[in-house]
């Protein structure tokens, strides 16, 4: 008898392999699957509702969906925003009209809803307000930016959370009983596993898959942190360059500078450096923030920005990356104002909704004779030639337009002496006055 080879299944990934198969043995989100939870309230209503499932790959976004069409006994249908279009929809609900007609409701799961378009997103709309089908769409973006308003209000959004270091721990435990029973890791080796899954279970499983192929090919039982690393691929850990996750590691850093906190400011640095973030582009932010939060209380704090900028692209990474280092502990340390940014920001919205005001005669250039007849630059006062170098009571502002204060300078650093300086400047311009 002839061996039928297209009979033979295939050994599931282990990530596939030990998929939850009850809402129970699903580990993690208990702030959305612990008694009297939200999503346990939800499979507990008897009644599927659509909903929008957002958080970081490899949380149980898939999973949650499959059990809610589980629970509720309905046809499951998947679609990939990637891969999928209008055409894709429209098969998909033909499916989900044959399934109603045979007395079963239909979920309609789309994985990266934010990959959709507006057209493709508008184009669920209907079938979801129907009652066709109930719409389940997964996404590792924030929904207020990347899902349509309309479908937004149709589905309820649960937020899921990256896996802990204990829950990830708990899933080692069962991936060992379960298949891995032959196979024994070291405190250390565990721990550099969970750092490298940063929170991700289909990683984390995916790395104890090769540790248990790589374990098999050397013929040992025992995993160890070196085999880890010898053996094993180990990617950057989890950053996305233009999503959500960026622009708030890019916040925490600049936050932590102008909170001056060297130390954080250098965890979330080298957080970015080594999710793959371009190092040019932290440069310029780092610039930024050199002008923004520290300005003219320590000058130094600019030149510093620059430099390393400077510095990195002629030394280039990983050297270069050393000089970026040094300029977020010295801004993060230095001493801050953002007199001189308040004070920019409010002549610009000064200027914005003010009328255009004429240029005091005593201040025109006065390049022809006729300008000069007309009294342009008349009774301007060379500054070099007055007393301390300043025209007391000297006017500079147009003629109509009052002393507005908006650079107040700090007491703090270079701004301290600014302040003073300014101080006995307007203590003059009083005394020319009563001359």
């Amino acid at each position: 008898m002839t061996a039928d080879l297209f009979a033979v299944k295939p050994t599931p990934p282990l990530a596939e392999a030990l998929r939850p198969a009850t809402l129970d043995e699903v580990i993690g989100q208990s702030h959305l699957l612990g008694e009297g939870k939200p999503l346990r309230l939800a499979f507990m209503s008897g009644k599927p509702h659509s909903m929008i499932l957002w958080g970081p790959p490899g949380v149980g976004k898939t999973t949650l969906a499959r059990l809610t069409a589980q629970a509720f006994k309905c046809e499951f249908i998947a679609l990939s925003a990637v891969f999928s279009g209008v055409k894709d929809i429209r098969a998909a609900m033909e499916q989900a009209q044959q399934n109603l007609s045979q007395g079963k409701h239909t979920i309609l799961f789309v994985d990266e809803i934010h990959r959709f378009n507006k057209s493709q997103q508008d184009a669920l709309l209907p079938y979801a307000e129907s009652g066709l089908v109930t719409f389940i769409g997964a996404t590792t973006e924030n929904p207020s930016f990347e899902v349509n308003s309309a479908l937004l209000s149709r589905a309820q959004v649960y937020v899921l959370k990256s896996l802990t270091e204990a829950e990830l721990r708990l899933l080692l435990q069962r991936a060992q009983t379960k298949v891995l029973d032959k196979l024994e890791f070291e405190d250390a080796a565990v721990d550099t596993l969970i750092g490298y899954a940063d929170g991700d279970a289909r990683r984390f499983l995916n790395l104890l898959e090769q540790c248990n192929t790589a374990a098999g090919a050397s013929g040992t039982n025992r995993v160890d942190a070196k085999f880890v690393e010898n053996a094993l691929t180990l990617n950057n850990r989890r950053f996305d360059k233009g999503g959500e996750n960026f622009y708030d590691q890019i916040s925490a850093l600049h936050k932590s500078v102008r909170g001056s906190h060297p130390d954080a400011a250098l965890y979330w640095l080298c957080r970015m450096l080594d999710g793959g973030a371009d190092p040019r582009y932290l440069a310029r932010r780092i610039i930024r923030m050199a002008w923004e939060d520290i300005g003219l209380a320590d000058p130094r704090g600019m030149q510093i920005a620059n430099d390393a900028a400077l510095t990195y692209e002629r030394l280039g990474s990983p050297e270069g990356e050393l000089a970026l280092g040094q300029a977020v502990i010295y801004l993060a340390v230095a001493a801050k104002s953002n007199a001189g940014y308040m004070a920019f920001n409010e002549a610009n919205a000064f200027i914005k909704q003010d009328k255009s005001r004429e240029v005091p005669v005593h201040l025109r250039n006065a390049p022809t004779k006729l300008m000069k007849e007309l009294g342009y630059g008349h009774n301007y006062r060379y500054a070099h030639d007055e007393p301390n170098a300043y025209a007391a009571g000297e006017t500079y502002l147009p003629e109509d337009m009052e002393e507005p204060g908006w650079y107040q300078p700090t007491p703090r650093g270079l701004e301290g002496k600014i302040a003073e300086k300014l101080a006995t400047l307007r203590r003059w311009d009083e005394e020319a006055k009563d001359k």
